[in-house]
């Protein structure tokens, strides 16, 4: 059976950035926006080292990682955890590279540094606070944070 839904792999698909956690050698969180992040399989997120080298470190010393995906709008999203491994060369980081280079992304083979294979083993769903109130639906929510983002955007 999956571990990815098809929502979890829709929220990622759409999303792209990520907020991926690892952890340091003294044991403190280093927390990362990973704007490459996607699906790879059913299983498996990836994202691209690209400018990454405190994650890539961290995550050869330990694999543990998490990464949260939320739809800025809806405020929903999820949480996956799971191990990582980072992967340098060979067939399937050339697959990878290739995979990034055919969604558009500049100059991938010569950019990309590492690419990350995340085995997913818990996801669970995050949840604003404000889907508490009862009355609220998740198109009120979306029509509430678009406005604040429309608010403090700056006029061009």
């Amino acid at each position: 059976m999956a571990t990815l839904t098809e929502d979890m792999q829709r929220v990622v698909r759409e999303q792209r950035l990520a907020y991926v956690a690892t952890v340091c050698p003294d044991g403190t969180p280093n927390v990362s926006p990973k704007g490459t992040t996607t699906v790879w399989d059913d299983d498996h997120l990836v994202f691209a080292d690209i400018r990454s080298p405190r994650t890539i470190a961290n995550l050869k010393r330990n694999p543990a990682i998490e990464i949260n995906v939320v739809d800025w709008f809806t405020r929903k999203g999820y949480r996956f955890n799971g191990s990582a491994t980072v992967l340098e060369s060979g067939s399937l980081f050339n697959e990878l590279v290739s995979f990034y280079a055919q969604r558009g992304l500049f100059d991938a083979p010569r950019r990309i540094q590492a690419i990350v294979l995340v085995k997913v083993q818990r996801a669970l769903p995050l949840i604003s606070p404000a889907y508490d109130r009862d009355d609220l639906t998740e198109d009120q929510v979306r029509t509430q944070w678009e406005d604040y983002y429309q608010q403090i955007r700056p006029k061009r």
